[in-house]
């Protein structure tokens, strides 16, 4: 059965672009995470998010990461522009400077993203729980902020946020033990259920990553049913991060998020955060398809290689025939 057929909810067109418009019309992503430490550098992660941001017709992306790494982030994202997060001598993100930090990009963006390659540690769990206690911005957290609110006392009480979760399995297991609650995020049969209950807890979109990736906000789930092994490699989960902010950023209705308010009320689209997480899951699949199609391998897909097929994949769901 279709993916867009087993349920009550077929997925929405992909508004088009405005051609009068200017890169202020569509959204500002910022991205937060990236670590520097003495066991391990990540940034590869963020600057993902940030190019599929860029791939998905986001505007402007800011990449706010520590200090030291956030210059080579940019040099593999160019067109994004970014803010230092302040370190101290054990090269850990200082909370208090961070987070005033954070609040200036919560004020400015149209959609946050958090969690891609951000580590563990007092400070990545204190930027993550600022995001979610928020309202006016929303808010998509992915990776390690997953794990850094896994570690949160009472998350369900300070969980405020117009949020996008995007747990893997593993991600699932660890926040659901926090919540207290037993589903499996493995079994297809399963994996509805698990989404749902979770969403239901936070009150928020839940996108549970895998094969047959699940899309729940806790009355209506949705399950697209691609399948590609290709995706299966670091760095593309960071990408569907990208994708879904973009999108939020662009078409999200809400005019009550501060992030809308910056968009002229003409140019604002319709779309609900449940239909920007599914939209952006189906381009990321039909992302990786292209990919294989035009390869003909099923293993082998770097990031990078996702990020190219993207405004193709986007495009091909801006029209009636969506296949």
């Amino acid at each position: 059965m279709s993916p867009d057929t087993r349920d009550d909810h077929p997925l929405p067109l992909l508004p088009q672009r405005d051609s009068r418009g200017h890169k202020g019309d569509f959204g500002t992503v910022a991205i937060v995470g990236g670590r520097v430490h003495a066991d391990i550098t990540m940034l590869g992660g963020p600057a993902f998010s940030a190019l599929a941001a860029l791939r998905s017709g986001a505007g402007l992306v800011r990449l706010a990461l520590p200090a030291p790494i956030l210059n080579a982030a940019l040099t593999l994202a160019p067109s994004a522009t970014g803010v230092a997060l302040p370190i101290d001598h054990e090269r850990e993100v200082v909370p208090r400077e961070a987070a005033v930090i954070l609040d200036g990009l919560l004020a400015e963006a149209s959609c946050l993203a958090i969690g891609p390659g951000l580590g563990l540690g007092a400070a990545p769990r204190a930027l993550t729980l600022r995001a979610v206690m928020q309202e006016e911005t929303p808010v998509v957290v992915d990776a390690d902020a997953l794990n850094n609110l896994a570690e949160t006392p009472e998350l369900q009480r300070d969980f405020h946020a117009h949020a996008i979760i995007t747990p893997h399995p593993g991600e699932y297991r660890r926040l659901a033990r926090s919540l207290e609650i037993d589903e499996d995020p493995v079994s297809p049969d399963a994996r509805p259920a698990a989404a749902e209950r979770l969403a239901q807890f936070l009150g928020c979109i839940v996108v549970l990553k895998g094969a047959g990736t699940v899309v729940s906000d806790g009355h209506r789930t949705w399950v697209d049913d691609a399948h590609n092994a290709a995706l299966a490699t670091a760095g593309t989960g960071d990408v569907l991060t990208g994708i879904i902010a973009a999108l939020v950023a662009q078409h999200h209705r809400d005019p009550l998020i501060a992030g809308e308010r910056s968009i002229p009320s003409e140019r604002r689209g319709g779309l609900s955060l449940f239909d920007c997480a599914r939209i952006a899951v189906r381009a990321h699949a039909r992302a990786a398809d292209a990919w294989t199609a035009r390869t003909g391998a099923s293993s082998g897909l770097l990031a990078m290689d996702l990020v190219d097929e993207l405004p193709g994949a986007l495009q091909s769901l801006r029209t009636a025939d969506r296949g």
